[in-house]
């Protein structure tokens, strides 16, 4: 079985406040779907409200991001499913729920997990 990171940006969700009421209904409906069908490892939305911090190796903690990651945002969900088809499966239903496409990637498989 392979992981996926099935993703959107915030800016993606242009829905009215009762659009919005529905797509999180749905998309909870889907989430419930895939923990019922085990394929569900983690999922949520990035706190945007509270800013990112960099952590060195010797721990020091300053305030910002890398560059190329300043708009990380949104919403995010990994499930474990057996292809790449099932996990292009499981972005439709996200989407449909949603309302907005989803980015699909696939997580490099490490023998020593």
């Amino acid at each position: 079985m392979a992981k996926y990171l099935i993703s959107f940006p915030s800016g993606a969700l242009l829905l009215s406040e009762e659009d919005l009421q529905a797509a999180s209904d749905a998309s909870h409906a889907v989430v419930e779907e895939a923990k019922a069908a085990g394929v569900w490892v983690f999922g949520g939305g990035i706190d945007e409200s509270v800013p990112p911090v960099m952590v060195a190796g010797d721990g020091t903690v300053t305030e910002g991001t890398y560059p190329q990651t300043k708009q990380l945002e949104g919403g995010y969900a990994v499930l474990e499913v057996p292809s790449r088809e099932a996990a292009l499966e499981w972005a439709a239903k996200i989407a449909a729920a949603c309302r907005c496409a989803q980015e699909v990637r696939a997580f490099h498989y490490d023998p020593a997990s």
